[in-house]
């Protein structure tokens, strides 16, 4: 037996360590750039090789879950990511920062995954606002990073700082070992055709391609922005970091409403509005030459991007509910091959043509995943008539 409260909790604990993972390369990059002499395109390839990592982690951990469970896969990541950041703070050349970086991000990728699929399997209603409450936690950690650099990046070292939010990773890690979780799905065997058969469900796949653009967006922006303000609207490094965390404090207050909105509103209403909020925040954002408009654009494409992973997610738990890790884990590795391909795909762009231009790239793929969720809701009633 397992008390669902405790274990709630630590799959926010385990979000809240996501969210310090996804956010702390893109705050500490334009150091990292300053100290190993990094340009655009080789500072992308960082972001690549966590979301290869990220993307191993999510490819692994669905068939674990529902096999094995979930406790010791949360604490054998819990424990790659501190590990990880102790030695991101201490590498000493270019090859140790990118094994770190891998770490760090397959850790990242199993935790994420795990705990989105584990709120979804004890979430007896409304699988969406549950997860969407795990959501604030993702933001709550993804703010704290920016918050954190920037506020004593003139004072300390980044890499003081990092090993610092190393050890803070400690917290949830001893919570997680603590208590008792629910039993695995599949004890006996993993159903292998089963899951395989996952594959060709072309739902599934449809919200997996949501999943890609929305990951590309979100990665692209949160590790982009800093350089973006620095470069283009000539902020100074510590007060870019500081703006950035109002692409992450935009996400924390909308999915702090969004729990009781999804239980009041439909979850297609709520994707399409969000989106527009978005593309409304990304265009003032890319346009404006005005720091305070610009950052606000930047909080407004939080804000707007805050809805796709608890409504897309939810509907993923709703349907294949018996094979939840694995559908997850098919969902979540393609999010993270856009979550390689695109932010990649913006530094090369951003070296050729400046960061302002190549941002363009996100409102555009936003209106592709617009056309993608219609489609897809079409295909699921028709379905069901």
């Amino acid at each position: 037996m397992y008390n669902r409260k405790l274990v709630f909790t630590a799959s926010c604990l385990g979000m809240l360590i996501f969210g310090i993972v996804m956010t702390t390369l893109g705050a500490i990059l334009p150091s990292v750039i300053d100290k190993f002499g990094f340009d655009k395109a080789n500072a992308g390839t960082l972001m690549m090789l966590m979301s290869f990592g990220m993307l191993l982690g999510s490819l692994i951990f669905g068939p674990l879950v529902d096999r094995y469970g979930y406790k010791w896969m949360l604490i054998v990541c819990a424990s790659f990511i501190f590990f990880g950041f102790e030695g991101l703070a201490m590498a000493p050349d270019t090859i140790w920062l990118r094994i770190f970086i891998f770490l760090i991000g397959l850790g990242g990728g199993v935790i994420n995954g795990g705990t989105n699929a584990l709120v979804a399997d004890i979430s007896e209603e409304g699988k969406s606002a549950g997860l969407s409450i795990l959501g604030v936690f993702f933001g709550i950690g993804a703010i704290g990073v920016p918050l954190l650099l920037g506020s004593f990046l003139g004072n300390l070292t980044y890499e003081w700082l990092i090993q610092l939010v190393g050890l803070l990773v400690l917290i949830p890690l001893i919570f997680i070992s603590a208590i008792r979780f629910p039993s695995p799905k599949h004890a006996q065997g993993f159903p292998l055709k089963e899951g395989v058969g996952l594959l060709k469900e072309l739902v599934l796949i449809l919200f997996g391609l949501i999943l890609f653009f929305q990951s590309g967006m979100e990665m692209t922006v949160g590790n982009w922005s800093a350089v973006f303000f620095n470069e283009e609207l000539t902020v100074g490094s510590d007060r870019a970091v500081l703006i950035l965390s109002l692409y992450w404090l935009g996400m924390v207050v909308a999915r702090s409403l969004l729990g009781y909105l999804l239980k009041k509103i439909s979850p297609a209403i709520v994707q399409f509005s969000s989106l527009g909020i978005a593309l409304l925040g990304l265009v003032i954002m890319i346009l404006s030459h005005d720091v305070t408009l610009s950052a606000l654009g930047l909080f407004l494409s939080g804000f707007g991007f805050a809805a796709v992973y608890p409504v897309i997610l939810g509907y993923i738990g709703e349907r294949y509910a018996h094979l939840s890790g694995t559908a997850f884990s098919i969902a979540l590795v393609m999010a993270l091959i856009g979550g390689m391909f695109f932010p990649w795909l913006t530094g090369a762009l951003g070296e050729q043509y400046g960061m302002r231009l190549s941002f363009v790239i996100v409102p555009a793929i936003l209106c592709l995943s617009s056309i993608v969720f219609w489609i897809n809701l079409k295909k699921i009633s028709s379905n069901n008539m």
